[in-house]
């Protein structure tokens, strides 16, 4: 089987120039969104399609991807008995959001009951990656069903990594933003106490990039998002402590010990309390310098 007509659910800061990059490499792209007109506005940019719901088009389709906040999102859009009933046999789910693996592989087999596959390829990237097409993409599902994806995934990304069984997708993007998400957490910290001592926060950046501290938020967020107050890197606070939560939700169910992403998640949930789940997660700097 190959992939010709592709519905994207999911039309938001990565899901737009992901489905882009969809009609760029000949698919037949069909947007849905939670809000119809952002589906409509982007399907008239793109030269693509649009529906009001993914039970519209999904008999037409040969795979469906998703990219929403939450796996509870996933799972209301294609557990929808309108969808399954209107899927066809053999169709490929591609869920490309940060969703609870455990949940991802109870879902897997409620679709199969459907003649559905489910296969879980979350991203790391961030936008500037998303519309470049190379995002990095954490693959997890049954064998067949990930080589049905994989020319949908390779019009998205330039470094596929096959992680395992369904599910394992989810738990590899939950680690990598936990470890993400801790050394953001660090950085801040480093960077106020510094400040407070007589440090120059930029200097100090400068000299973790050429050092052992370096890191993605070394390179790519503390100098440009953090330290210019521009906070604009795209990804939301609630997402960030969403997908740390995972990780050490993750942690729980397989009976490890992890104090680390237990404070980390604490932290992050704090601070998007106090400041709201849309702000961008740079905002969380503001909660933290000003402890003590």
């Amino acid at each position: 089987m190959s992939v010709r007509t592709v519905a994207f659910v999911g039309i938001g800061n990565m899901g737009a120039p992901m489905a882009a990059n969809l009609v760029r490499a000949g698919f037949a792209v069909t947007a849905v969104d939670a809000d119809p007109a952002r589906a409509r506005a982007w399907a008239d940019a793109n030269g693509a399609g649009a529906a009001n719901t993914l039970a519209d088009v999904v008999s037409t389709c040969d795979a469906v991807v998703t990219m929403l906040p939450t796996g509870a999102e996933v799972r209301a859009v294609l557990s929808d008995p309108e969808v399954l009933a209107a899927a066809p046999e053999g169709l490929v789910a591609i869920d490309m959001s940060s969703a609870d693996p455990v949940g991802t592989r109870s879902l897997g087999g409620d679709l199969a009951e459907h003649g559905v596959w489910l296969v879980d390829a979350p991203v790391s990237g961030g936008v500037p990656r998303a519309e470049a097409g190379t995002l990095a993409i954490m693959v997890g599902g049954d064998d067949a069903a990930v080589e049905i994806a994989r020319p949908v995934l390779a019009a998205m990304g330039d470094r596929l990594f096959d992680v395992g069984g369904l599910g394992n997708g989810h738990a590899m993007k939950s680690l990598n933003n936990f470890v993400a998400g801790t050394a953001f957490v660090a950085c801040c910290e480093a960077i106020a106490v510094g400040e407070r001592f007589g440090l120059d926060p930029a200097t100090m950046i400068d000299i973790m990039n050429v050092s052992t501290a370096r890191c993605f938020n070394t390179d790519l967020v503390m100098k440009q998002q953090v330290i210019s107050g521009e906070f604009a890197s795209g990804f939301a606070l609630g997402l960030l402590a969403k997908d740390v939560g995972i990780a050490d939700g993750l942690a729980q169910a397989v009976g490890a010990s992890t104090p680390l992403a237990d404070l980390v998640t604490s932290m992050l949930a704090d601070a998007r309390d106090e400041l709201g789940p849309q702000v961008d997660h740079t905002r969380a700097y503001d909660v933290w310098s000003r402890g003590g």
